[in-house]
């Protein structure tokens, strides 16, 4: 195939329905589908010469979504989970986004939440996407019309640490409220800045010699802010936030269906570790000990 635009990574034990790659397959224009399978799956075969499976090393969402990002290659990448959907003509917007704004590090797609168990709204048609050139930009905390294309500023990575985070296992963390991300998954990212990024999350990962640490989950999270965290200018603009309709349908699962208990403090101890200049990842990590600390005791 052509040197695809934009590379959609996803990783699954293989179990995903028929009908979701049905919908993922039915994309338009370059685009490669990375699907990532952990050690000892079954990996169904595929005949569209867009879908370039992967299997992954180690299992855990780290290990899988981290080895399809670096087997992605088009210009940009999108996390997509296989229970998701993307739009059919979402390539559209993101090339015409790129095209008038090609600086920016972030396209954020315009979600919709839905019930696992609304396959009606899941399932119906897309509505039309608008042409990204006419739209208006406008400050996310200032933007009333949402038709327009909102401004995200990068992370306030240089606020101050907070001790009483650390000491109050009660106080509510605040310094994270803003119209910034942090999180990777469902946007669209330049390739050329998540790649350099990936190799210094790599070697981060590194404790002595051979001997690494790999986190299960939250790479949503640490990668997301490892991307601004290496790249940080105070007050960029780093992209914008495309107004609806919705270009992603992100399907919300019960409570009770989901694992009971997945440990994400140590991704959040890999930030720390890497960027110790950044009192904003401090006091993400104290918040979440003292969550992680909670959680094991009602457990």
């Amino acid at each position: 195939m052509e040197t695809p635009i934009l590379s959609i990574v996803t990783p699954t034990r293989g179990n995903f329905s028929d009908d979701w790659f049905s919908q993922l397959l039915a994309v338009q224009g370059q685009v490669q589908f990375v699907l990532v399978y952990p050690p000892g799956a079954v990996v169904k075969p595929v005949s569209d010469p867009r879908v370039k499976t992967v299997v992954s090393p180690a299992k855990g969402e780290v290990m899988q979504r981290l080895t399809g990002l670096l087997n992605a290659s088009g210009q940009y990448v999108m996390a997509l989970d296989d229970d998701d959907f993307v739009h059919p003509d979402a390539m559209q917007v993101i090339a015409e986004y790129f095209e008038r704004f090609p600086d920016s590090w972030v396209l954020r797609l315009a979600m919709e939440k839905l019930d696992f168990e609304a396959q009606d709204q899941i399932r119906r048609p897309w509505t039309a996407l608008p042409t990204v050139n006419p739209l208006t930009v406008a400050d996310r905390r200032s933007a009333s019309d949402l038709t327009v294309l909102q401004t995200i500023p990068i992370a306030p990575l240089q606020n101050p640490f907070d001790w009483r985070y650390l000491v109050s296992p009660l106080l509510d963390r605040r310094d994270m409220h803003g119209p910034h991300i942090e999180n990777f998954n469902n946007k669209v990212w330049r390739n050329d800045y998540v790649q350099p990024a990936l190799a210094d999350l790599s070697n981060t990962m590194r404790l002595v010699g051979a001997l690494s640490w790999m986190p299960f989950w939250s790479l949503d999270r640490l990668l997301g802010l490892f991307i601004q965290a290496r790249y940080f200018e105070p007050g960029k603009i780093v992209g914008h936030w495309m107004p609806a309709p919705a270009q992603i349908r992100y399907v919300v699962m019960p409570q009770e269906l989901k694992r009971e208990f997945r440990l994400i403090l140590p991704a959040d101890a890999l930030l720390v570790k890497r960027f110790p200049q950044y009192g904003y990842f401090w006091n993400l990590f104290c918040d979440q000990f003292w969550a992680a600390a909670r959680r094991i005791l009602r457990s």
